[in-house]
């Protein structure tokens, strides 16, 4: 534990926060900038006097609960945090299951694609996070539960509706084979989370076509760079298909986009107008 460094830095972030940024009054009476000391402890759940002395370079070892409650506080990035956790003499412990919170940033990116679908994806393939025309193209996925926001499961068990295997794409099958490979190296990073184990459960007792997939043991992924998605309301649907890793949470963002000046292209500015109202979306 390096006490001189973790009270700089203690110090250093508190400072840069403002009362109003975590709901706080700002007062008139403030001396130095950013947070007092006693607010920092009360919203991180913990004495004015265990965080002062933290500052002050006197604190005992953190528990990881108060590095915790530090972060909250402090409002910490992903670095922050990591770089608290070491100061600390308790390096960031490896998340026990997939992350399914995605960053602001990521967010804030989906929605500055107007032109392309994207959605964001877990390392068990569920459906985190989206935009209007993914939603459009795919469907509503804020009209399902999270259970049928997740496309392995969704592949592999249904539902199917009008009998097309996930919205009927062009590479269901090849898609089949890759998230059956992707599972097979998400349970290996994730031994001990249960919902993982569940879900490899769920799909090696409702599925043979995954029983035969997963036995064959293979973990690499093929990519794929096109694929077609049948859409009653402006026909078929051919758009280029990017995959970014978002490596810190074990997540990825899929861009689907069309061809410039392609038919497909015109289908996607239709579908960002009439979005979901024409959707057949189960509900």
């Amino acid at each position: 534990m390096d006490r001189r460094e973790l009270a700089d830095f203690l110090r250093s972030r508190r400072e840069r926060i403002g009362p109003a940024d975590v709901g706080l009054p700002a007062g008139r009476r403030r001396r130095t900038p950013g947070l007092r000391r006693e607010e920092v402890a009360q919203l991180a759940f913990i004495s004015t006097e265990y965080y002062t002395r933290l500052e002050q370079a006197r604190g005992p070892w953190p528990s990881r609960e108060v590095l915790a409650g530090l972060v909250r506080a402090l409002r910490l990035s992903d670095a922050e945090r990591d770089h608290l956790h070491h100061l600390a003499g308790a390096p960031p412990q490896r998340p026990a299951g997939p992350a399914r919170e995605v960053r602001q940033s990521i967010l804030d990116l989906l929605r500055r694609l107007p032109q392309a679908a994207a959605i964001v994806t877990s390392a068990t393939c569920e459906v985190l996070a989206w935009n209007d025309l993914a939603a459009a193209l795919m469907e509503d996925f804020s009209a399902v539960p999270r259970r049928d926001r997740n496309l392995v499961r969704r592949c592999f068990l249904g539902p199917h509706p009008q009998g097309l295997r996930l919205y009927g794409v062009s590479d269901a099958d090849l898609f089949a084979r890759s998230s059956a490979q992707r599972m097979r190296a998400t349970a290996a990073r994730y031994p001990e989370d249960s919902e993982v184990a569940e879900l490899v459960d769920e799909l090696l007792a409702g599925s043979e076509e995954f029983r035969r997939l997963w036995d064959s043991h293979d973990v690499s992924v093929a990519p794929t760079l096109c694929k077609t998605f049948p859409h009653s309301p402006v026909g078929p649907v051919t758009v280029d298909c990017d995959v970014l890793d978002i490596t810190d949470r074990d997540q990825q963002v899929v861009i689907y986009t069309a061809a410039p000046g392609s038919p497909s292209e015109e289908a996607l500015r239709l579908l960002s107008v009439i979005g979901t109202q024409r959707m057949d979306a189960p509900r």
